[in-house]
């Protein structure tokens, strides 16, 4: 990334964000690359409009908190508006199809974004849609919070450590959250171990997806029950034990199963030798379950940093796939080189 506003793809390389296997790694890097310029140039206080008359359709099959507000600030602060298309409030699942309201959506939206149950339901509203659709979660994959992952550990890299000899270990179940993480930072070419028991370990698909990154860009990629892994990491990641998709499973099973081993504590901290690893947190927490206060609300924590990195990642995906990146690039370059 030696030059911050020269994108190596001009234009989108594709018309959809579902998933981030689809991108390779200088495609992510122009996506950071564009949404951590506009972040710095709006936290200077400077505006932009380009996608004034622009408008985003967003749906939701479940509630959101950093999903929705990022997006439809993301929008606002890019000069365009959001629609909040929240369960109950359109016939989709209702007396309409997610095809047939791709279609409609398509005629009246610039872009869609949608939170969705099932990865099939984002499949068929990208092959319906003549317009971008961008992925806010499904129960395969989180792309958009893999875009603001990688940027919160660029922001918080060891200082004169490379990335691509960064260690990141994702502590507890196989969740969308923790394969998505390991999809990106394979494809950075970073060190990527889950520990956790070997049930909840990410299976084979997720798997070969990571072997394939690490034949390409290097790093490795290590599922694992045994604590010396810790040892080293640069971060160290966590999500609830049990959420969105495992409502079937009671708590206390979780609990049996995670319970003291994997909880993200100050002792667990210690095992990494590092006196300066970070912790991240996709969020929402179960305080004192994978994590403690004391990790959460301590200095080792880049959770909130990673928080509000939903919103700078949303602003460059509006951005590129609104088809306003180059504009935006060159505002924010000029204004730099005092033009």
């Amino acid at each position: 990334m030696e030059n911050p506003y020269v994108l190596t793809h001009k234009v989108p390389t594709h018309k959809d964000f579902i998933d981030t296997t689809e991108f390779d790694q200088s495609e992510m890097l122009d996506l950071v690359k564009i949404s951590t310029a506009i972040r710095d140039y709006i936290k200077s206080g400077n505006t932009l409009n380009n996608l004034y008359h622009k408008n985003l359709a967003m749906l939701f099959e479940q509630k959101s908190t950093r999903t929705r507000v990022s997006f439809e600030v993301g929008m606002e602060q890019l000069g365009g508006h959001a629609l909040n298309l929240a369960p109950g409030a359109i016939q989709l699942g209702a007396h309409e199809t997610i095809g047939d309201t791709a279609e409609v959506l398509s005629r009246m939206c610039d872009m869609i974004m949608a939170r969705v149950d099932r990865h099939t339901s984002i499949l068929e509203l990208a092959t319906r849609s003549t317009v971008p659709v961008i992925n806010g979660m499904s129960d395969y994959n989180h792309p958009t919070q893999e875009l603001g992952d990688i940027i919160t550990i660029f922001d918080h890299l060891p200082e004169g450590k490379p990335w691509n000899q960064t260690k990141v270990v994702f502590v507890g179940d196989s969740t969308q959250v923790c394969a998505s993480l390991m999809m990106i930072t394979t494809k950075m070419g970073m060190n990527f171990i889950q520990y956790g028991p070997p049930a909840k370990w990410l299976n084979d698909h997720y798997l070969q997806i990571g072997r394939a990154n690490v034949q390409q860009y290097g790093g490795s990629v290590h599922v694992t029950d045994n604590p010396i892994y810790l040892e080293g990491a640069d971060f160290i990641y966590a999500d609830v034990w049990y959420g969105l998709y495992d409502k079937e499973t009671p708590k206390d099973v979780y609990m049996r199963e995670f319970y003291p081993k994997y909880q993200v504590n100050d002792e667990l901290l210690a095992l990494t030798g590092n006196p300066n690893v970070k912790f991240m947190h996709c969020l929402p927490a179960n305080r004192n379950e994978e994590v403690t206060d004391s990790v959460l609300d301590g200095p080792h924590s880049v959770a909130w940093d990673q928080a509000e990195n939903r919103l700078t990642a949303q602003r460059g995906l509006l951005a590129y796939f609104g088809g306003v990146a180059e504009p935006i690039m060159e505002i924010i370059k000029n204004q730099k080189e005092g033009k």
